[in-house]
């Protein structure tokens, strides 16, 4: 089966219409490769705006896409989005992250009045499939498309970043150096009623002590030196969506401060813990007083 690999540019704008912010889709971006990864087509279009006139400051400094090229486009969603369910076909879909498909569902939405991308059969986040073939798993960081690149030595041209051609061009350049065709399909998901609803899920960070979503029987840490249980010192404080508190190993003698935050997924509740050394800590805010 053949992959179709998509990047999409959008511009933030205001639907009075629906009276809230949108992402409106400029540009569809892909490359289709074989089951081997090899590139055979490339798709590329520009969509003309029907919500927002102006394009954001900060997507024509990034992009290098005018208001002009768009109109001159004379391109509408529906047209385009018909031109790419002909390239895509039975194709499986590709994006780095979720938030491309997300968009595409929300102009499927306000276009087409519905909440699913019907020619869509089979999709794969390449995201989420390369921080766990590359080992850089991290609940609070997703790895950026460069970022993966460059851990592969992929070679880019940063000028031509930010396109949606261009970018689906690097995305294929990364898969093929992951690509593991015993692995990959578990990564592989068939797009129905239970894809939309986990995809659609929105994760909340959980910061109320007394929720009843958070086990406080996990809110320990052991100490990094000796492996035993270490005892806190401090009471629990909130900062930065995380509960945190000084501990104290009454074996080895080791302070240091603990964090931990609980996450709420379409999968369940998701904890992540994270030590830090209390004096770091305090030598960086004696640093920063005495800037």
């Amino acid at each position: 089966m053949d992959f179709v690999i998509m990047d999409l540019e959008w511009n933030g704008t205001y639907s009075k219409h629906h009276h809230h912010f949108f992402s409106e889709i400029i540009e569809f971006g892909a490359v289709k490769c074989d089951a081997n990864l090899n590139v055979i087509d490339e798709f590329s279009m520009l969509v003309t705006p029907q919500i927002g006139k102006k394009l954001n400051s900060h997507v024509k400094e990034l992009t290098h896409i005018s208001t002009q090229e768009l109109l001159d486009s004379n391109n509408t969603f529906t047209h385009v989005l018909s031109k790419f369910k002909k390239f895509l076909g039975d194709s499986i879909l590709v994006t780095w992250g979720t938030s491309d498909i997300l968009v595409l569902m929300e102009n499927c939405k306000y276009y087409l009045n519905r909440n699913d991308i019907d020619f869509v059969k089979f999709y794969c986040n390449l995201q989420a499939y390369s921080e766990k073939k590359l080992d850089k798993v991290d609940t609070a960081h997703q790895m950026g498309l460069k970022t993966c690149a460059d851990l592969l030595s992929v070679e880019y041209d940063d000028k031509e970043l930010h396109r949606a051609l261009s970018d689906s061009k690097l995305t294929a350049m990364c898969f093929k150096r992951v690509f593991d065709p015993v692995k990959l399909p578990k990564y592989i998901e068939s797009v129905d009623d239970e894809f939309y609803r986990k995809i659609s899920f929105k994760n909340t960070q959980i910061y109320d002590f007394n929720s009843p979503l958070i086990d406080k029987r996990e809110m320990y840490f052991l100490c990094e030196k000796c492996g035993r249980k270490a005892r806190r010192k401090t009471k629990w404080k909130v900062k930065n969506r995380s509960f945190r508190a000084e501990f104290r190993c009454l074996k080895c003698k080791n302070e240091f401060e603990g964090r931990i935050s609980f996450k709420q997924t379409y999968d369940g509740i998701k904890i992540d813990k994270r030590i830090s050394d209390i004096k770091d800590k305090t030598d960086k805010n004696n640093d920063r007083q005495e800037e």
